[in-house]
């Protein structure tokens, strides 16, 4: 039987919310957790729900003078929107001189009308430092659910290491000096594939709404969906839970980065050093959506089942212990990437069991069943297949989604 769910506290309401994310000075401890926030950590109103998200790392080195136009994907909508800017990988101060957002018309151009200035504490600029983040204050209009948001950030003074998401599956926009209020593209030529400072938008929906996030790889970050059309998993699970009207969950954030393990650093740090972080702060979250593991087997040399377990299990008692749900799903197929081999495929089945069966978690999801082949459970099913024989295309990541039982993303409710 499904695990119920403790019950969920609400997050402290700050005007200003700057505060320092916990682990961001390295790039995670092999098989260690992370610390959670301190209590009372400010992350927005209790009325808040993320409506977008990414997972932070290190993405370059930062520079001063540049200008940003990051093209985001808003799942529920609402009013008040803030923005959540991060240094959390910084080893220097940022200041951000001048934050706008709008909604995008085509290319780097918005709106006409929809860019709006956002503040922080009152003020114009900010600066946050090593390892902090920083909320907005809210701006009072109305940011229409499935939305192209532009949020424009000028950086005059950076430095360091640079904050960010390298693989957005969307073109954003970059140049020098200060353009952010203007509406027009002309002085944004620059295109950029990556997300830079940014990572997480948050609204205010309607009562007793809230926010699922998927937590996992580079699957969940959407390697082989179409480039800017929001083909990611996720993106057809937002579209899943709009059209439902008796699901009150309705944000959707993605937590995915590309290569991420369960267990140990690589492209970011491991899911249980970065859970803390990107995930169970996110404002009006009540569901974490598990899905790793992969990275974990065909690594060298690769983690056992009974040590991915474990890591399963740490990863479910701390969601858990958060007050919220947790739905894992089982590792899809990947025979016919270079790194497969009958042994990773025994630990990848037992884990697999163990999923299905434990009970550890409130629901879980099929995504082995959903994306095999009936001829080779081994491999992925051709018609799924990005190309490579891990990654599902945009076809895989809609009945990904499909297979999702709306009602398990909001099993404390029941």
């Amino acid at each position: 039987m499904p695990r119920t769910a403790r019950p969920r506290g609400r997050t402290a309401p700050a005007a200003l919310c700057l505060c320092l994310a916990l682990g961001c000075g390295s790039g995670g401890t092999p098989q260690g957790d992370e610390p959670s926030p301190p209590a009372g950590a400010p992350r927005g109103t209790g009325d808040d729900v993320v409506t977008w998200a990414s997972s932070a790392g290190r993405v370059g080195a930062a520079v001063d003078g540049r200008g940003y136009r990051l093209v985001v994907h808003t799942s529920v909508g609402g009013t008040g929107l803030r923005v959540r800017l991060s240094n959390a990988f910084g080893n220097q101060p940022v200041t951000f001189g001048t934050v706008h957002a709008g909604l995008q018309r085509h290319g780097a151009a918005l709106v006409p009308g929809s860019n709006r200035r956002l503040t922080f504490g009152g003020a114009r600029s900010v600066t946050v430092p090593a390892g902090g983040i920083v909320y907005s204050d809210p701006l009072p209009v109305r940011i229409p659910a499935a939305s192209d948001l532009a949020v424009s950030l000028y950086v005059p003074r950076a430095g360091g290491v640079l904050t960010g998401h390298w693989l957005a599956m969307q073109t954003s926009y970059t140049t020098d000096g200060d353009h952010t209020a203007e509406e027009s593209g002309a002085h944004w030529a620059q295109r950029t594939g990556s997300w830079f400072y940014l990572d997480a938008v948050t609204v205010r929906p309607r009562p007793a709404a809230g926010a699922v996030a998927a937590l996992g790889d580079s699957i969940t970050d959407g390697w082989h969906s179409t480039t800017g059309l929001n083909r990611r998993w996720p993106d057809y699970l937002a579209r899943r839970l709009r059209a439902s009207p008796a699901s009150s969950v309705e944000g959707v954030a993605n937590a995915g980065i590309a290569g991420n393990k369960v267990l140990t650093a690589g492209p970011g740090q491991s899911a249980l050093n970065r859970l803390s972080r990107d995930v169970l702060p996110l404002p009006g979250l009540r569901t974490v959506f598990l899905f790793q593991g992969v990275n974990d087997i065909k690594a060298e040399p690769g983690a056992t089942a009974d040590q991915l377990i474990a890591g399963y299990r740490r990863l479910a008692d701390r969601v858990h212990a958060a007050g919220k749900c947790v739905v894992a799903a089982t590792i899809a197929p990947y025979k016919g990437w270079p790194e497969w081999d009958p042994a990773g495929e025994a630990v990848r089945r037992k884990v697999n069991t163990f999923l299905r069966t434990s009970g550890e978690f409130d629901a879980v999801t099929d995504f082995d069943r959903v994306l095999r082949s009936a001829h080779d459970p081994e491999r992925i099913l051709p018609a799924f297949d990005g190309g490579d024989h891990l990654h599902p295309n945009d076809k895989g990541m809609r009945a990904m989604a499909d297979a999702v039982d709306l009602e398990s993303l909001d099993c404390a409710s029941r």
